[in-house]
């Protein structure tokens, strides 16, 4: 029977074999926010698009205010946390 400090040893290497990139960050003290909770993009995108609406109203132009309606419309797809993952599962790799 492993002894708790071997059973801690084995996770932490797995952990930097599955993610080499967060076990890094944890050893340094300050760990990344998941990529689903990382909305830097996001933002931007919306506020291009908020901005190229506003801009196509002032200006009566048709092409312009949907041009800012289809590009604000993806910037909230972006703010979906569960983006990118298979319908049906929460978790990778659950069956």
């Amino acid at each position: 029977m492993p002894t708790y400090d071997e059973r801690l040893r084995e996770l932490e290497e797995q952990l930097r074999h599955d993610d080499p990139g967060f076990a890094e960050a944890m050893s340094g003290g300050v760990p990344r926010p998941p990529r689903e909770y990382r909305r830097r993009n996001a933002w931007l995108w919306l506020l291009v698009g908020l901005a190229a609406l506003g801009a196509g109203i002032g200006a009566a132009n048709g092409l312009l205010i949907a041009a800012g309606l289809v590009v604000s419309g993806a910037a909230a797809h972006l703010f979906d946390p569960q983006r990118g993952r298979p319908q049906g599962r929460d978790v990778p790799g659950a069956r």
